[in-house]
């Protein structure tokens, strides 16, 4: 399988955490592994939107259109831009090789609590 950097910028922009994942992997499940704040406890079910992220405008166009219930989700994420998505709905290809992604200032994680 292909690798896949994925890059991570902090939600004050001054740390980025670049990590390698592969072809099928799902970006909120990277972001956990390498203790990102991201909570998505829904499973993904699409319950919530605690694994909102803000892609980078030049990676945005790579995905997939967001589904109407993520939108939806995303009305919901505090501090929610243009090209912010869920994590959960992310999977990486090759397109997306160099991804970046922003923690917004509101991310947090709770099981770290």
């Amino acid at each position: 399988m292909k690798k896949i950097t994925v890059h991570f910028v902090s939600s004050d922009g001054e740390n980025t955490l670049s990590v390698e994942a592969s072809e099928g992997d799902n970006l909120l499940t990277i972001a956990q592994i390498h203790d990102q704040p991201l909570e998505g406890t829904c499973e993904g079910q699409m319950a919530c939107s605690t694994c909102h992220v803000i892609v980078e405008a030049a990676d945005f166009d790579k995905l997939p259109d967001a589904t109407e219930m993520e939108e939806d989700m995303l009305d919901l994420a505090a501090g929610a831009r243009r090209t912010s998505r869920l994590a959960c709905q992310i999977t990486l290809t090759a397109e997306l090789d160099g991804l970046t992604v922003h923690l917004p200032i509101e991310s947090h994680n709770m099981q770290n609590l």
